[in-house]
């Protein structure tokens, strides 16, 4: 590993997870490697510094930055703006920055402004890994093990530190993938953003009706999976949502006429039609799950 001195900004679940995996990484190759942390508060730098997460606080972005190799940033991608403004003035030569923002476009664009002619030293990213807690405190060292990272490297990147950045989340145990950041924005917003958002307002509409109680208290397993990642991050899926909006309507708007069309089915009793309906999901499902099991069963 050509890091020496690592800076997360954001040290929460994917920020923590990324610094563990690369401390796993250092002391397999015994190789030395400082994480710094940095954060709107400082409770949670604490923690992360009384967990082993981080080695050191860092309280300005000069200090934090003096010969760093890699910056990763961690937070929610509506605060990437902010930062990336405050560490642009420090930002060396040699040091790489890259994110793990849920949405590509607005952090490339906010980051052009930032950075101007040192946009090339952007490398924007998405590692595909998460869990529904958040915090310092869910952070593991396996999180991107066999996951998927997506990498949305720009025109002005040098292919070294694409592979620079690559090669980091390797170590990590990641299987690094490529994208535009509007192909990446449009994939996302369907596979991702848009079942979190259903997730999200199930819940809210069970939350808001006169028996919420009774519909709680009988909901089971199948009500728990489906709306597992409505424990998500409140804050973090605000901004991926507005950020991705115009992508993320296009995918309800769609979904929407899909439930139209299954409520057409149920209206009319028409068995055979839902029947068919269900059997193409559960086959497609199936397919996708058999294609991304390590083990093929």
């Amino acid at each position: 590993m050509a890091q020496s001195k690592v800076v997360i900004c954001g040290v929460g679940l994917i920020g923590g997870s990324f610094a563990l995996a690369l401390k796993k990484s250092a002391l397999a190759l015994r190789r030395d490697l400082q994480v710094v942390g940095m954060g709107r508060t400082r409770a949670p730098l604490e923690q992360a510094l009384q967990l082993g997460v981080i080695d050191v606080i860092a309280t300005d972005w000069a200090s934090a930055l003096d010969g760093t190799d890699l910056v990763l940033l961690g937070m929610p991608v509506g605060q990437m703006s902010a930062v990336m403004q405050a560490l642009a003035p420090h930002l060396q030569p040699h040091t790489i920055v890259t994110d793990g923002g849920s949405t590509k476009s607005d952090v490339v664009a906010a980051a052009r402004v930032a950075l101007g002619d040192k946009i090339g030293q952007f490398v924007p990213g998405h590692p595909i890994a998460g869990a529904e807690k958040s915090g310092v405190a869910a952070a593991q060292s396996d999180l991107y093990f066999e996951k998927r990272v997506v990498l949305t490297p720009l025109p002005e990147n040098s292919a070294e530190d694409v592979k620079a950045v690559r090669t980091v989340w390797e170590l990590c145990g990641a299987k690094v993938s490529q994208l535009g950041p509007e192909e990446h924005d449009r994939v996302f917003a369907a596979v991702s953003h848009l079942p979190h958002l259903l997730a999200f307002a199930l819940v809210h509409d069970f939350a808001q009706r006169p028996n919420s109680d009774q519909l709680f208290g009988f909901a089971a397993g199948g009500f728990r999976d489906f709306t597992r990642i409505a424990s998500s991050h409140p804050e973090m899926w605000r901004d991926i949502c507005v950020a991705n909006r115009q992508a993320l309507l296009q995918e309800l708007d769609a979904y929407m006429v899909e439930l139209m069309r299954a409520r057409v089915l149920l209206a009319g009793g028409d068995a055979e039609g839902l029947e068919q309906l269900f059997s193409t999901a559960r086959a497609r499902r199936d397919a996708w799950l058999d294609s991304i099991s390590p083990s093929g069963e």
